[in-house]
């Protein structure tokens, strides 16, 4: 998973509320790109550094902890740590700025697991094997819902104004999924299997990566356009990609590898908290805190052959600094590689030139009120809106345990596909704070139309990467 990326801070008001953009400090990493930083004058010793203070370097922070090693110390470039999974808080609630849930863990997600049982999500095991979860962190009802043909609708998958054969299609792709969900490779492995590196390695598997998921079914007798549109829909959430652009293995992987061996939970059941996998940061901030410096832009990797020297900056000093350990764990966007790593800025490792991620913008609304529902389904966590470019919205306070709440925030999701990633990061950066409010009011007026003092009293806007696989 990548860190955030988004437009330069900076605040707005129009009419009758307000906002701002927020974002990462893209302006003082490009400062890697472009050479422009002091050589480093001070140096310590430290046997193990993390370089990245997202939920991957905060995850080995965690294991090495547990492990009874306390000696390494983990490099973040922002001034908080969290990656995806940076959270905001108001006097409403808390909020996600990524990604906002964790899917059922699998047997083989032993590491997840195990964190769960430590942070008190997993209470223990039934007899079977099977993970107890406490129940205020599992999803309430209603999960889901889907804004289509002027109304409100339960589930994701279209059902309103669908034809016999578009219902026959989703049943011949459930039978396919439930039939990749059984399959195992000759190597042993589960065909789809999360963590993906647990996957099976068979030739016949792997060449579905060679194909687009909307090729792949296609080519299969799947053409119903609700289908596809919750095919399409399924990749941008996930990848931030269209079907189109994510290849047939992800594309089922998707759907095939959530099997999470819960018994009466389905697999589409998922862990979620206001502020999402904020959540989980908060708890590992708490045990990791004295491990972590903030504001340290790590700019080069120097691996030799009995130590590893890292320089980084402190862009508040002006003043860099080095630090020689013994092994270094780099849990960075794999794009910053050969920027940093020295050992990469050789012609054998060009395919990292290859490389990219998709840019979203996530924007928290904070509204005065409830919109009022007129037809359909009561309002649920999740809400889409068919046909939209977003994916909708999550409802930061669906997990609140107080039996009446005036206000809200509401978590809007836009992935910015069809166009190159560089397009995309490019209109971040170059589009105002009033366009893009403006484009989510204009987006969230077909299921909401305003009405007087409904309106949002504030909108902040940040980018992210997707989450890949929707793992925490």
């Amino acid at each position: 998973m990548g860190g955030i990326c988004s437009c330069t801070p900076h605040s707005r008001t129009e009419g009758p509320f307000s906002g701002s953009i927020l974002g990462a400090s893209h302006n003082i990493g490009h400062l890697v790109k472009e050479g422009r930083i002091p050589t480093a004058t001070r140096e310590r010793k430290v046997p193990v550094v993390i370089v990245g203070g997202g939920i991957s370097g905060l995850s080995a922070g965690w294991k090495l902890d547990k492990a009874g090693f306390g000696e390494f110390e983990i490099l973040e470039l922002e001034a908080e740590i969290g990656g995806n999974s940076r959270f905001g808080e108001n006097q409403v609630s808390s909020y996600p700025w990524g990604a906002h849930y964790v899917p059922i863990p699998t047997k083989e997600s032993r590491a997840v697991r195990e964190l769960l049982q430590e942070l008190g999500v997993i209470q223990g095991y039934t007899s079977s094997g099977q993970p107890v979860f406490e129940e205020k962190y599992l999803c309430f009802s209603p999960q889901e819902r889907l804004y289509i043909h002027g109304r409100w609708q339960e589930g994701l998958i279209p059902s309103v104004g669908v034809t016999q054969r578009d219902l026959d299609q989703y049943e011949r792709f459930k039978d396919l999924v439930a039939h990749y969900k059984g399959h195992k490779g000759r190597d042993g492995r589960k065909a789809f299997s999360i963590p993906m590196e647990l996957s099976s390695l068979d030739k016949d598997l792997l060449a579905l990566d060679q194909l687009s998921f909307r090729d792949f079914l296609h080519n299969n007798g799947f053409d119903s356009v609700p289908f596809h549109w919750f095919m399409n829909y399924a990749c941008r959430d996930d990848y931030g990609c269209t079907s189109a652009d994510v290849s047939a293995w992800a594309g089922i992987h998707y759907f095939a590898s959530r099997d999470g061996g819960t018994g009466e939970l389905e697999d589409s059941t998922v862990l979620t908290w206001p502020e999402g996998n904020g959540w989980i940061v908060k708890q590992l901030r708490r045990k990791l805190q004295s491990h972590v410096t903030t504001e340290a832009l790590v700019f080069r990797i120097d691996c030799q052959s009995e130590k590893v020297t890292v320089d980084f900056y402190h862009p508040k000093e002006n003043v860099s600094a080095r630090i020689v350990a013994q092994d270094v764990i780099f849990a960075c966007p794999k794009h910053l590689v050969k920027y940093i790593i020295t050992a990469t800025r050789s012609p054998s490792t060009q395919y990292l030139n290859e490389f990219q991620y998709a840019p979203w913008l996530v924007a928290n609304l904070t509204l005065k009120s409830f919109p009022v529902e007129r037809t359909g389904t009561p309002i649920a966590w999740d809400n889409v809106i068919y046909d939209s470019e977003s994916l909708g919205y999550v409802v930061a306070t669906h997990q609140s345990l107080r039996t009446h709440l005036s206000q809200t925030v509401f978590t809007y999701y836009y992935p910015l596909t069809g166009a190159s990633p560089a397009q995309g990061r490019n209109r971040l950066l170059e589009t105002s704070w009033k366009t893009w409010a403006d484009f989510i009011l204009k987006d969230l007026s077909k299921p909401h139309p305003p009405r007087h003092g409904s309106a949002a009293s504030r909108i902040c806007l940040g980018g992210s990467p997707p989450q890949s696989s929707r793992e925490s």
